[in-house]
């Protein structure tokens, strides 16, 4: 199995080469939802009123941390935890959000980072004019 340290948390994601793919993650969670008889809650509006509420307490966790600090929080393994529970809750709603939507997640991203790469280009490149920050 391909693995990074696992200890190492440098802001780079870890590489782990066995996990399920969204679409997989997408039918859990529906299956979830079902089982519980939340599908008439889980509205767009809804998913995504509960994705902004968790994406806030992902950032709660960092709130008052110097960017030094923030850049170390994954040392300690109880804010590590909390780091990674909120990662993985954002996730959640916004995989269920595009589920609602009809939304592929992984398209979506790589159309938006295709439409940046024409936006903004790389300084230098091309046309021999450096482009100003946007």
């Amino acid at each position: 199995m391909d693995r990074r340290d696992p200890g190492r948390h440098s802001g780079t994601p870890e590489r782990v080469t066995e996990h399920p793919d969204l679409a997989a993650l997408q039918r859990r969670l529906a299956e979830f939802a079902a089982a519980r008889n939340w599908q008439p809650y889980h509205t767009p509006k809804n998913l995504v009123a509960a994705l902004s509420v968790e994406a806030s307490e992902l950032v709660e966790i960092f709130q008052w941390l110097t960017p030094e600090e923030s850049a170390r929080v994954m040392d300690d393994p109880g804010t590590a935890h909390r780091v990674t529970d909120e990662v993985a809750d954002v996730l959640a709603y916004l995989l269920q959000f595009c589920e609602v939507l009809g939304i592929d997640p992984l398209a979506a991203l790589a159309a938006k980072i295709d439409r940046n790469e024409h936006r903004f280009p790389v300084p230098g490149a091309g046309d021999g004019h450096q482009q100003a920050d946007a």
